[in-house]
């Protein structure tokens, strides 16, 4: 299975100037696609040529855990993002208010997490192995798919993402990031986990650039087995 840089679900420009068309060709056009091309080369011939992005991450370790799990980190951080302003549906909401108190809560600690992360990593809302909201920090190529745990945004803190924009200014960056939450696609996820909990069955998920498709697909058929 050859793996491919997604196109952008936007513009190239759409998120500037928050996030700049530079910024953009530079992370995705050469960071992201460097990933891409390193995960392929490194698995031609292996054990892992026709294994899905998701079933390499959870099987492999050094080089080829590294890029594969990169390559969904960047995935899935470009939906994360929107050009236009979205809220939390009102479950997600709720959910979040249950869990950390209030929406202000909330962006308090997701702002120290992601500004707080030494080095290269990430900041993201997940659901838990038990479905409870939790911000994770991950460091460098970790991502908490490798936990079973569903990730509903991210932020990318890797220097790459912002320096063109922001220098050394990561709080800077963060803030801008929280402006540019694509809370529509975090939602529709946490809507397809509690369809999931009520009826065992997940909502089909047949766009091949989503790159939760294929961790939809994985859920299900974890789901399937143990039942």
């Amino acid at each position: 299975m050859k793996h491919v840089l997604p196109d952008l679900p936007y513009a190239i420009d759409a998120l500037a100037p928050s996030i700049s068309e530079e910024t953009l060709r530079y992370h995705h056009g050469k960071h992201h696609a460097g990933y891409v091309n390193k995960l392929n080369a490194l698995i031609e011939g292996t054990e892992y040529e026709d294994m899905s992005l998701e079933q390499i991450i959870h099987q492999s370790d050094g080089a080829i855990f590294n890029n594969a799990a990169q390559t969904f980190n960047h995935n899935f951080y470009w939906h994360s993002l929107s050009p236009t302003k979205t809220e939390p549906s009102e479950p997600l909401r709720r959910a979040i208010e249950e869990n950390f108190g209030s929406m202000e809560v909330f962006k308090e600690k997701f702002v120290q997490a992601a500004t707080g992360q030494f080095g290269s990593g990430w900041a993201w809302l997940v659901l838990d192995p038990h479905d409870k909201l939790i911000i994770e920090a991950t460091s460098n190529a970790h991502t908490p798919i490798e936990h079973h745990m569903t990730p509903l945004f991210v932020c990318d803190v890797w220097e790459h993402a912002y320096y063109i924009d922001y220098r050394n200014e990561r709080p800077k960056y963060v803030e801008t990031f929280w402006n540019l939450i694509n809370w529509d696609y975090a939602s529709k996820i946490f809507e397809d986990k509690e369809h999931l909990k009520a009826t065992t069955m997940l909502p089909l998920c047949n766009n091949p650039d989503d790159p939760m498709c294929g961790y939809i697909d994985d859920m299900t058929h974890q789901d399937t087995v143990s039942s």
